[in-house]
């Protein structure tokens, strides 16, 4: 009995709910699922004024995805969570989600209680975390080869790609790397018309306040300020008024000899969050600095960083000479490049900081050369931080082989809740096979029993040949954590899910009910099912 015959209603309306839900989850994980592998394909995704994106990356199909389902909500903000702590696996998590809640269905269906499913989920899901971690092997240092073979896997094969990410990994070094709030994914740009490149450095996407200012500087001085530099505003009631207008020409003019303080201290850079007066910019650009207007707080962060520089509000102007001076970082140089406007700042006197530049020939390209470089990027980061596994869908198999083995030790019916975790484990060699146009049942079962025979871990598929191979041989790898990250987002959506046992709309604020009617792709899961 399938689900789609449960929906036409064979069994009790106490599974609707589930029903629905396993639905929803399986339509978000079908839409996903034709692109992982080396074989996989792009999907394209048209918005309502015919904009078009097409691309291969998961997380960037289930963002832009026309959903308002509340399961397939649930799987995708799981989706976005992984991408947000990991940066990759999206779709495997997708994938992985969608097998375990659908297996848990069919369970229920046959009767067996929730409750056991997923006390045997949790068990299998436990137990696939401890035998990954064992798989784990740890990278040898930021020089190690695996990285390079890790950055082309995750970047599709992009060789100018994994390039540009190892080189900046090794830029920053394994202690950055490292580090809890860095990510080496926000270090990227692509730009339509640039040339590859990695330095060390920062780049704002800005250009000069004004043509007059210098172009290019050495031995820069650097001021970074999280506010306007204009004037301290007075509010229009007070100007209305004689001491009110005598305050606010008090304040312009105690503004004006702040700026001129910045003179002799040598400054030569100055970046703002919000706007500059005339004035400010009069001045400034009479004595040689560059301005950069309206920069966004990530930018200032990482100049702040990289150049050593500690950011200010412009309060902080009416200091003494010497305690402004703490304030200011440097870098030996700083110049615009005006063809792709944008201010660069270089080798900056505080932490290492990377830049990785990708360039594109068409705009239509830009973004997705972008979403792969950080896909590359992410990977390698979490290699760094936890090592890596046999990639290519082998080490899944391998760990479905020992949850298999808990079965035996658990009593009950909790057991087909194990069976559905060794399931979901075997999906994504199952799908990254049939996208390459392959028989999956007869490689996965192949896989598994060469894997038992040659007591290997790592045996899978060839998607060119589809024949047997050892992955680490081919230097098909993948990061630790985005396996762990998966398999844990994938139990959890799943225990989620098989937890919902009635759906009941709420009203709206105004008392009367919302409104059922879906569109696009929830019309689509309502027709299907």
């Amino acid at each position: 009995m399938n689900l789609k015959q449960v929906s036409n209603g064979e069994v009790d309306d106490k599974l609707a709910a589930l029903i629905t839900n396993t639905n929803a989850i399986r339509a978000v994980a079908s839409a996903v699922e034709g692109t992982i592998g080396p074989k996989g394909l792009d999907i394209m995704l048209v918005d309502r004024f015919g904009e078009v994106t097409i691309t291969n990356d998961g997380v960037t199909i289930l963002k832009q995805m026309d959903v308002n389902h509340p399961a397939a909500k649930m799987l995708i903000n799981i989706a976005k969570a992984q991408q947000e702590e990991i940066g990759d696996g999206t779709t495997t998590a997708t994938i992985m989600a969608g097998s375990l809640v659908s297996e848990g269905a069919n369970q229920v269906v046959r009767g067996v209680p929730v409750a056991r499913i997923i006390e045997g989920i949790k068990i299998g899901i436990k137990k696939a975390c401890e035998v990954i971690k064992q798989k784990s092997r740890q990278v040898e240092g930021i020089n190690d080869p695996v990285l390079k073979d890790i950055a082309l896997i995750a970047g599709r094969e992009h060789e100018d790609i994994a390039h540009l990410v190892v080189e900046a990994a090794r830029l920053i070094g394994e202690e950055k790397m490292k580090e809890g709030n860095f990510k080496l994914s926000d270090t990227i740009i692509a730009q339509e018309g640039a040339e590859n490149e990695v330095f060390m450095g920062v780049i704002i996407n800005k250009g000069r306040v004004n043509k007059q200012m210098p172009k290019d500087l050495t031995n820069v001085k650097v001021l970074v300020i999280d506010d306007a530099l204009e004037p301290e505003e007075i509010g229009e009631e007070a100007l209305g008024t004689e001491t009110g207008f005598a305050k606010y020409l008090e304040l312009r003019e105690e503004f004006k000899k702040n700026i001129q303080k910045l003179i002799p201290l040598g400054v030569k850079l100055i970046l703002a969050d919000r706007g500059i007066s005339d004035e400010a910019e009069e001045i400034l650009t009479d004595a040689g600095i560059i301005v950069v207007e309206r920069v966004s707080s990530k930018d200032l962060q990482r100049t702040a960083e990289h150049t050593g520089a500690r950011i200010i509000k412009r309060t902080s102007l009416k200091k003494d000479l010497d305690e402004i001076e703490k304030f200011l970082g440097s870098a030996e140089r700083v110049y615009e490049d005006e063809k792709l406007e944008q201010i660069r700042i270089l080798s900056g006197k505080g932490k290492p900081m990377a830049t990785i530049l990708v360039g594109a020939a068409t705009e239509e390209v830009v973004g997705e050369r972008e979403r792969i470089a950080k896909d590359a990027a992410s990977a390698v980061q979490a290699a760094v931080r936890g090592g890596v596994v046999p990639g290519g869908g082998a080490v899944e198999i391998a760990v479905s082989r020992e949850v298999e083995k808990e079965r035996e030790s658990v009593k009950g019916m909790a057991a087909y809740g194990i069976d559905c975790v060794v399931t979901a484990l075997k999906r994504p060699l199952a799908q990254i096979v049939a996208n390459a146009g392959f028989n999956p049942l007869e490689k996965v079962e192949n896989v598994i029993a060469h894997q038992a025979e040659e007591k290997s871990d790592s045996i899978g598929i060839n998607c060119d040949t589809g024949e047997l191979a050892d992955m680490q041989e081919l230097g098909i790898y993948d990061p630790t954590l985005v396996k762990l990250y998966a398999i844990k987002a994938a139990g959890e959506i799943a225990e989620a899910i098989l937890r919902i046992d009635t759906i009941i709309k709420k009203k709206d604020d105004d008392g009367k009910g919302g409104n059922n009617k879906g569109s696009g792709f929830n019309e689509a899961i309502n027709e299907d099912f």
